[in-house]
């Protein structure tokens, strides 16, 4: 596995979510999220799984749970109980993708290689938050500012981060 990259958009005070839903509505960055991803396995809890209708086409879901009786019966989705059992359901992708929830990302942050954080600016009422981002660790390599219009209600950035060698 070449790279571990945690994907995430974050508020100011690094809100993920509430009650398993997301505090805001941005296009552009379900847009990012997809072109970034397509064609990769992508990890993340169950309860992050559990939000979507349906498995999203193109990628290979790997979901970490503690629950040992949860089943996912697609074909695009696989089941454990571990962080190096997800890394190794990947089947030696060169790149893996690490999406949520708080508690995935703290367990994947120490093996991560980049993070493509979109910084929604604002606060935001939350249950679910992104781990600090120690800035000894890790280069803000690109930034890049959307604003907000009529389709995003809060201006946010893109930043991509990379691990200091």
């Amino acid at each position: 596995m070449k790279e571990i990259i945690l994907i995430a958009a974050a508020g100011e005070n690094n809100e993920l979510g509430r009650e398993s839903d997301l505090p805001w509505h941005l296009p552009d960055d379900f847009k990012r999220f997809k072109e970034l991803t397509m064609g990769h396995p992508m990890i993340m809890g169950r309860k992050t799984f559990d939000t979507f209708p349906k498995p999203l086409p193109g990628r290979k879901h790997i979901i970490l749970t503690r629950d040992p009786d949860y089943r996912a019966d697609h074909p695009a989705c696989r089941v454990v109980d571990s962080m190096d059992r997800a890394l190794e359901a990947a089947d030696g992708a060169e790149t893996v993708y690490i999406i949520g929830g708080g508690e995935i990302y703290r367990q994947a942050l120490p093996l991560a290689t980049k993070i493509e954080l979109t910084r929604v600016h604002g606060t935001f009422p939350a249950d679910t938050f992104f781990p600090e981002i120690d800035r000894n660790d890790w280069d803000l390599t690109n930034s890049h500012r959307h604003p907000a219009d009529a389709q995003h209600a809060h201006p946010f950035t893109y930043q991509t981060y990379e691990r200091k060698s």
